[in-house]
């Protein structure tokens, strides 16, 4: 591969997919395009020798055309959690549709998907506008695969890491309150790691063999929310009591949550994506079938939330180094 396009690269997953493929391949690898509305955004990708951030927006239709030009693959890792139902409808369904289109008048076959733990194959079955729309943007991309798309989905569970949005914001909260009142609190989780995420998708990039395929990316443990809460707040040096809240106090919460400025911490449609398991279902391949051993969150946590969290990046660098990634 000379040429590889990542959209939504300048994010979390983005970035460790990034260093770990620089770090294996060095200047001589393929060229990673990350495009980026703002391209200020990818500005911590700008060190790494064979990544060029450009400036272009996904959701227009020539823009993207000219970014898969003589491209070899395409990662989508373009997400949100939280919005309207128009707005999941055009990032999940509408942009892997129009992508799909994309890469069949620009003579890319090969793209890989991240998807999400818990997305039911009927979208029909899931109970909020996040699961229902992450399914519909799978359907669109399988009918693409039918016409000559190679295609992967991966279906990660909660992805945790040094710069996630998920341990590092319960850490905080903890930093602030007395108490964390915690809606779902039993909504059960099987935490993957960022860096495990990475490795699984140069496995695919790599191996012709996984075409077609569709893996659940998942850690050794089975978390809930509460359990969750409670490593960030130990692991920080900031524990405060957890106290489960019934349903009724959960949605009232993510309303009035939702009207703070900024982008909200619990919305309703979390709550109801929290009543599906985020765990593996036992049917599909995951990260051993991948050749990656899936490290547990009770162990690397702690590194980047704790007391010497500032050193975080190092210790991790070195932790990649002996596991060869």
């Amino acid at each position: 591969m000379q040429r590889v396009v990542i959209l939504g690269g300048t994010g979390f997953v983005g970035r460790a997919l990034c260093e770990q493929l620089v770090a294996r391949h060095g200047a001589g690898g393929p060229r990673l395009v990350v495009p980026s509305r703002r391209r200020e955004r990818g500005k911590h990708l700008f060190v790494l020798p064979s990544v060029d951030v450009i400036q272009a927006s996904v959701q227009d239709d020539a823009a993207l055309a000219r970014l898969l030009q003589g491209a070899d693959a395409v990662v989508n890792l373009i997400a949100i959690l939280h919005g309207t139902p128009d707005e999941f409808e055009r990032a999940h369904v509408n942009l892997p549709q129009r992508l799909a289109q994309a890469c069949a008048k620009a003579g890319v076959q090969r793209l890989i998907h991240v998807s999400a733990l818990g997305v039911p194959d009927d979208p029909a079955q899931a109970p909020s506008h996040y699961l229902r729309s992450k399914a519909q943007g799978e359907q669109a991309l399988r009918t693409a695969q039918a016409a000559g798309l190679q295609l992967t989905v991966l279906r990660p569970s909660v992805i945790f890491g040094a710069h996630d949005r998920f341990l590092n914001l319960f850490a905080r909260l903890q930093s602030v309150a007395p108490v964390v009142p915690l809606a779902a609190a039993d909504a059960r989780f099987q935490p993957v790691w960022v860096e495990d995420v990475a490795a699984a998708l140069i496995r695919c990039l790599e191996d012709p063999g996984t075409i077609g395929q569709t893996y659940e990316l998942f850690g050794p443990e089975i978390l809930t929310l509460a359990d969750l809460v409670r490593l960030a707040g130990r692991a920080s040096g900031r524990a405060r009591p957890v106290i489960p809240v019934p349903p009724v106090v959960g949605r009232l919460q993510a309303a009035v949550l939702r009207l703070l400025p900024g982008e909200p911490p619990l919305t309703a449609d979390n709550l109801r994506s929290m009543e599906v398991p985020n765990v593996a279902t036992g049917r599909l391949p995951g990260l051993a079938q991948l050749g990656v051993q899936a490290a547990s969150v009770l162990s690397v946590a702690p590194r980047y939330l704790g007391p010497a969290g500032a050193g975080v990046a190092e210790q991790l660098n070195a932790w990649r180094a002996s596991a060869g990634r």
